[in-house]
């Protein structure tokens, strides 16, 4: 039984980097940046303003109210392209350019306009409610770094800069692949003594979440001889250059050391190369790790928790690895416990737990009532991990880390 922290050494030491592809940016969310991104323009690209108002040189409102000769109007995407001159002001729209020789703005529920003449009630100051030309940033800087991933909020940062396509690191191939003569396609009736097969739905969508492409395989139940037929469909045969079916293929279920529990024993015997099978870890212990050929294989424990726990501990860490990553870990913080928590005596125990804030603004770290990792329905409610050390019992009102589901 090794540590959670040497296992993720022994998955980095294993997991090779893939190269890079380009994407439309509607289809980047969830991608990892292979190249850094610059601004190509100032931004705002002009003086811009903040307001529905009216533009002018502040130091003609010092006297206000004062009357103004209104002679022209600057509205977004169709600017005033002249220069302004004293005691004249132009109608301008939020977003629109300001022009040459306006220095401030003054807000239209401050003023008046009649024929020619704008009145306006109240004195302004230089820059009032103008967004200088490159104040959010300047051409050249940059604004992402290869590494990163992708997320919704960058995207409109991205189309603004000129990015219609993204060169972003290949996506790994996952395979998934449920044991186990007790599950049934989701599809179908259970019968007497089946589930439907929840994990590897559950996986698939956890890959796709961190840029993967995954598919389910079709179900082998506990028969050997077709479990080792259905792996090495998935992994293909050893190349010179890596080109596996899979780059990594998930297992669920078969890890232990029960009858029926199958995995380790066809992986032996297919001549995988197995890094380690047993973590000191609740819920997962009976993790795996190995290689076959070119593929990286993950046996994860077949109930749901421990299946979800050990895919955002390890499988996640190597999907993120192999498209570069800067960040591959879950974020990670802290949190006040609601109500008393313990470890397993032997190993590092990552509780489901929900996270919500006080009145007081402190963050309240509520472990789930759950009954043990075969309970999604629990699981489904978690948003974190408390993560407690071996033997600990840690009460309530006290700080604990937690990771970011």
């Amino acid at each position: 039984m090794i540590e959670i922290s040497q296992a993720l050494k022994i998955i980095k030491r294993e997991t090779k980097p893939l190269g890079l592809e380009s994407v439309r940016l509607d289809k980047s969310v969830g991608r990892i940046l292979a190249e850094d991104i610059f601004a190509d323009s100032d931004m705002p690209p002009f003086d811009r303003s903040q307001m529905d108002g009216y533009a002018m040189k502040a130091k003609d409102t010092r006297t206000a109210p004062v009357d103004l000769r209104l002679v022209g109007e600057s509205a977004a995407g169709r600017g005033w392209h002249n220069k302004l001159k004293d005691s004249e002001t132009i109608r301008i729209m939020t977003g629109a350019r300001v022009p040459d020789g306006a220095d401030s703005i003054q807000k239209i529920e401050l003023t008046s306009e009649s024929g020619d003449v704008v009145t306006i009630d109240e004195a302004t100051t230089k820059g009032k409610y103008i967004v200088r030309r490159g104040a959010e940033i300047k051409i050249g800087k940059r604004l992402f770094q290869t590494g990163e991933l992708i997320d919704e909020r960058m995207i409109a940062s991205l189309a603004a800069f000129g990015y219609p396509n993204v060169k972003v690191s290949a996506a790994p191939r996952v395979s998934i692949l449920g044991t186990g003569s007790e599950i049934v396609p989701v599809d179908e009736q259970p019968g007497d003594d089946q589930i439907r097969n929840s994990n590897s739905v559950m996986l698939k969508a956890m890959c796709e979440q961190v840029g993967a492409t995954a598919n389910v395989l079709p179900q082998s139940g506990d028969d050997l001889r077709k479990l080792k037929r259905v792996i090495s469909k998935a992994v293909g045969p050893k190349s010179k250059i890596p080109n596996p079916k899979s780059q990594i293929l998930i297992i669920t279920g078969g890890v232990s050391v029960g009858k029926y529990d199958l995995t380790k024993a066809v992986l032996s015997e297919l001549g995988a190369e197995i890094y380690f099978q047993k973590v000191r870890l609740r819920p997962g212990k009976p993790a795996v790790f190995a290689r076959l050929n070119d593929t990286l294989i993950f046996g994860l424990p077949g109930n749901p928790v421990s299946a979800a726990v050990t895919f955002y501990l390890f499988v996640r860490n190597a999907i993120l690895l192999m498209q570069n990553a800067t960040n591959t870990k879950l974020r990670s913080g802290f949190a006040v416990l609601a109500s008393d928590a313990k470890a397993a005596k032997e190993r590092d125990t990552y509780l489901p737990a929900s996270l919500e804030s006080d009145p007081s603004g402190k963050l309240i770290a509520s472990p789930l009532r759950w009954h043990g990792s075969s309970d999604f329905v629990g699981f489904a409610r978690a948003n974190i991990l408390v993560a407690l050390k071996r033997g600990q019992i840690i009460p309530a009102g006290d700080v604990v880390p937690i990771l970011f589901l």
